[in-house]
């Protein structure tokens, strides 16, 4: 049996799926990002932001930064120094079929407003299974090197990568005085089979995979380590240039060839779909023999001029997309189901496997879903059955082999009781749409450890307050200990623990170096920015995107709280929500419900006693525009409405729907109507189109 399809699910089904595939996600980031051992490779994980992608295209209203297709990368380790990406270094989309390549193409063309007879040249190129870097040369010279980090802010592996011989300290040619250079470090098949057998006869731990053993070994303390291990780069893209030595993509690859720097062979240029396309089935077909991992083909708009129209969403270029290679199976037994208790209350059950390798990595486990889903497949524990390693982060089953199920199964009973702290287990109605939620989930959320634990991952997790020291086992641990029961408590933990007879660095597995490293740590993450921070609060549907959203419209948190508490529907406080263009009633019913109930004013006073809030750096602080809350009506002549949102958002201002006294600006085409009669009768600015692009030129 296939998942089932986007198209054919319900409004909650497919809130029931983008929650799923949230939760297993950031369960899986540290596996892939920190500790460079995912049990997934690439290719399945960026199938899952494929298809939340498609989800958020079908029902708008699951967009939320809880969604894969709002983050990039992982916060930095705490054991590197740090570098500001000058330019953020963002991920792609994905698509998988040629359908969505043909949707893709489709999809530039109307946000540029071309016509199908207007010829668009876009290059195709290999994706690389590897660890994304960005290396920045000044007047030829290799300056610096750090890895993608969050996408904002990256590893300084400088001295790592000095240590490849492919990539050259001092550039050929007349390079820019300023020029990054992004590519992929990677790791040859060959040399992998030859690293591994090293690391088998020193008697030390083999890696999974060549994109493990590339990530681990850039990601050494000590460089000398790296020198020993065979890595090699190809470059791909670009940070800032000072001066851009071509107008395409493709001529800024040849200028990287003139520099010295390694640029993939099968890159091609391609100025149709159908070239495109065939280009792709090129590559496929020679995967087995590059000697190197691909999980696809990456298209990007080869004009730059087109790339900086088309601009960006949350986390990847409009003018780029992946095109994934299908996905991997194998046929494996269910050893056992369990049910697994989040944050939220959900139940999800499990599927434990008999171990199977797909792909170069060992699969143990995977996602059934919900109950509905148990039921409607009838999967039994016992059940041989062929998972899949794509759409999920976790793998899915998608069909069960009947011929081969033993006489002695029976169907799995879904429990109607939590199994962690034995309180009932309920499927909420909608009232208003009289559906049955399909998930089950805890009402002891005040009682309930598997909760509160979750909460406190969440807290400390490294997009929210991203405590080194601080993870899964030892909130575990010192929650269960009665040492962390909220997040205030983690800020008290050292003053208590002075106090205490019972130090926490006589405690096995405890000492005191460790300890000091650790109230460090926490002391560390006193001041936060405040769109973390609202992340870190663990608000349903209120993700790392919708926080920033909230952080740039209220500025600082009281303003959000008192607004927040007060924002029942059809009050002017919700209305003051509901202009934040991207935050939808979902959002603002949960904002509501959170900061409306005197269990968490009183956990978020405690808190604020123990940490200060910083702002939220802003997009573009220079731009005559920048914090602007701006309004767009009438028929723009000159850019698409999705166009001129972009490239509001790009200067730093704030996109609303709607005119209120909180707007700053309206920018009113032909056409313009009772947008226009609201602006004027509030004495709000009013601009034409040509005046706008006035101002977001001026510094």
């Amino acid at each position: 049996m296939k998942p089932q399809s986007v198209d054919q699910m319900s409004p909650i089904e497919a809130r029931i799926e983008h929650a799923r595939l949230s939760e297993e996600l950031s369960k899986h980031d540290q596996y892939y990002y920190q500790e460079d051992a995912p049990v997934i490779s690439d290719a399945q994980y960026d199938a899952l932001r494929q298809r939340y992608e498609a989800l958020e295209k079908k029902f708008p209203e699951l967009v939320t930064d809880q969604s894969l297709t709002q983050k990039v990368g992982s916060t930095p380790s705490e054991k590197f120094a740090k570098i500001k990406h000058s330019a953020p270094m963002l991920s792609l989309g994905n698509v998988f079929t040629n359908e969505d390549v043909w949707d893709f193409v489709a999809r530039v063309r109307r946000f540029l407003g071309f016509a199908q007879s207007h010829k668009i040249c876009f290059t195709a190129e290999p994706k690389i299974d590897g660890l994304s870097c960005s290396l920045r040369y000044e007047r030829g010279v290799l300056i610096s090197a750090a890895t993608r980090g969050d996408g904002f802010e990256g590893e300084d592996v400088t001295a790592n990568i000095q240590t490849l011989k492919e990539i050259p300290r001092q550039l050929a040619g007349a390079a820019p005085e300023i020029l990054e250079v992004r590519g992929e470090v990677y790791m040859t098949h060959e040399d992998f089979d030859r690293l591994n057998q090293r690391q088998q006869s020193l008697g030390k731990a083999l890696f999974a995979n060549p994109r493990n053993a590339a990530a681990g070994s850039l990601r050494q303390l000590d460089a000398k380590v790296t020198t020993t291990r065979p890595l090699r780069f190809f470059a791909y893209a670009w940070g800032v240039i000072s001066k851009m030595p071509a107008a395409t993509q493709a001529g800024v690859l040849d200028a990287f060839r003139a520099y010295g720097l390694p640029v993939n062979p099968l890159t091609r240029v391609c100025c149709s779909t159908e070239e495109m396309l065939e280009h792709f089935q090129i590559i496929e077909s020679q995967r087995a023999t590059l000697g190197y991992d691909i999980d696809g083909v990456v298209y990007k708009v080869d004009p730059i001029e087109l790339q900086t129209r088309l601009g960006f969403v949350s986390r990847a270029p409009r003018w780029a997309v992946a095109h994934k290679f299908p996905a991997e199976q194998a046929t494996t037994i269910i050893r056992d189901i369990e049910i697994q208790v989040g944050r939220t209350g959900a139940l999800t059950p499990v599927a434990r496997l008999a171990p199977v390798t797909v792909g170069g990595v060992i699969v143990s486990n995977a996602t059934l879903h919900n109950e509905e889903e148990i039921s409607r497949k009838d999967i039994r524990v016992g059940d041989t059955v062929i998972i899949q390693r794509a759409g999920d982060v976790i793998p899915q089953i998608i069909d069960v082999d009947l011929s081969k199920r033993p006489t002695t199964t029976k169907p799995f009973i879904f429990p109607h009781v939590c199994p962690r702290c034995g309180s009932a287990a309920l499927r909420e109605i909608d009232e208003k749409k009289g559906v049955t939620d399909v998930v089950r989930r805890c009402t002891g959320s005040l009682v309930c450890p598997a909760q509160a634990i979750e909460r406190l991952k969440h807290f400390c997790s490294r997009n929210a307050f991203d405590i080194e020291g601080l993870g899964d086992k030892q909130i575990e641990y010192f929650y269960h200990e009665g040492l962390i029961e909220t997040a205030a408590d983690i800020f008290t933990l050292e003053e208590r623990d002075r106090k205490s007879l019972t130090k926490i660095k006589n405690r096995e597995g405890f000492g005191e170096t460790s300890v000091r490293n650790l109230f460090q740590a926490i002391n560390a993450r006193r001041k936060i920015e405040i769109n973390r921070f609202i992340y870190a609060l663990g608000i349903r549907h209120i993700g790392e995107t919708n926080a920033r959203r909230l952080a740039r419209h209220f500025i600082d948190l009281e303003a959000l709280r008192q607004t927040a508490a007060l924002a029942k529907a059809d009050t002017p406080q919700r209305a003051r929500i509901d202009i934040i263009d991207g935050v939808g009633p979902v959002v603002a019913e949960a904002l509501h419900d959170f900061f409306a109930e005197p269990h968490n004013s009183r956990a978020l006073d405690a808190l604020l006693k123990e940490v200060n809030l910083e702002p939220m750096l802003a997009v573009a602080t220079t731009s005559a525009v920048s914090g602007k809350t701006v309004v767009f009506t009438g028929a723009l002549e000159k850019l698409t409405r999705e166009e001129a949102k972009a490239q509001a958002e790009r200067f730093g201002a704030k996109v609303a729907g709607s005119v209120s006294k909180k707007t700053d600006l309206l920018v009113a085409g032909p056409g313009a109507g009772s947008k226009l009669a609201a602006a004027q009768a509030l004495g709000i600015e009013i601009i034409s189109e040509d005046e706008w692009f006035k101002r977001t030129q001026q510094n």
